[in-house]
């Protein structure tokens, strides 16, 4: 059985301070800046599409 993939720093302060919600899955907690936030997996992208169709240059 694998363990799920876990984050390496906070989001909003960057700080390394990370341990499991009570929420439930995919919560995380801050020791750093004292935020809450979830990770949630949205799914695979298909090739061709979004960025790589330009080279991921989207600049006009």
């Amino acid at each position: 059985m694998s363990e799920r993939a876990a984050p390496f720093y906070c989001p909003y302060c960057g700080e390394e301070d990370l341990r499991p919600s009570e929420q439930g899955h995919g919560a995380w907690e801050c020791g750093g800046c004292n935020r809450a936030f979830q990770l949630k997996f949205l799914g695979l992208l298909a090739r061709g599409l979004g960025a790589a169709d330009n080279g991921g240059d989207e600049r006009i």
